[in-house]
């Protein structure tokens, strides 16, 4: 099957967009093969700002309207509990009440940007999505992460070479229980490392530390701008390290 074929037999759909590269460049193609749009951006305290701001930005470069819908994702016991499954618990929560919502709007399919190149049998967050019935045309068309990078390249989509970006959730260790405090500042301390001139990295919290997970063409850069690092840093953790294995 093909991205064309697909929207032919499914005119009109319920997106979810997170403002990444796969969920754009399926809106980009859902636009583009004349399909009935509802465009829809769970906002939750598990997505950074930076996330909305590029989902928001995607749809007005493509002229479609962009339904924000905000949950509030720490009601979520189970969530919250941050246990190994959380990622299913949180896509059934946040799908679930999108697929209301586009229901509700007259959307019998609604679909996500999952790609071929994503592991069901290691996806809770997928086992949740087929539960629910949510369709991912990216996925059942064969399409592959790299193969997205270079078609949103060539339809002129800022996003085509964003570095993938996992929710904040994923920063805390499993078992240690999230708060939105928490979030935030892992949130904060990363647009500072952000605003340093670092990319594709994390903080990720460790016995209260944040400890600083850059690529490994980034460490030496890191090490050398130690002192920047930690003042920045240090606004929202009492302790900062960098792993020297990188990511």
């Amino acid at each position: 099957m093909t991205l064309e074929k697909f929207f032919m037999e499914n005119p009109k759909v319920g997106i979810g967009v997170s403002g990444g590269v796969d969920s754009s460049y399926l809106l980009y193609a859902a636009h583009k093969y004349d399909a009935t749009i509802k465009a829809y951006y769970i906002k939750t305290a598990f997505q950074p700002e930076f996330e909305f701001r590029d989902a928001k930005k995607l749809s007005e470069q493509l002229g479609v309207e962009l339904n924000v819908l905000e949950l509030d994702i720490m009601s979520n016991a189970s969530a919250v509990a941050n246990e190994r499954d959380r990622c299913y618990h949180c896509k059934k929560f946040i799908f679930g009440a999108l697929l209301e919502q586009a229901h509700a709007d007259g959307c019998k399919v609604v679909i996500d940007g999952t790609n071929a190149t994503d592991d069901a049998s290691d996806r809770p967050g997928i086992k949740a999505l087929l539960e629910l019935g949510v369709r991912s045309p990216l996925r059942e068309c064969g399409i592959k992460k790299m193969e997205l990078r270079r078609l949103s390249k060539e339809a002129g989509l800022f996003t085509w070479d964003k570095p993938p970006f996992a929710c904040l959730a994923t920063r805390i260790p499993h078992g240690q229980s999230l708060t939105s405090e928490l979030l935030k500042r892992v949130e904060m301390a990363e647009e500072s490392l952000s605003a340093l001139g670092f990319s594709d990295f994390r903080v990720r919290v460790h016995d209260g530390a944040a400890r600083l997970q850059f690529q490994a063409d980034q460490i030496g850069q890191a090490i050398t701008k130690r002192t920047d690092i930690t003042k920045a840093v240090k606004q929202h953790f009492p302790i900062v390290l960098i792993d020297l294995d990188g990511r």
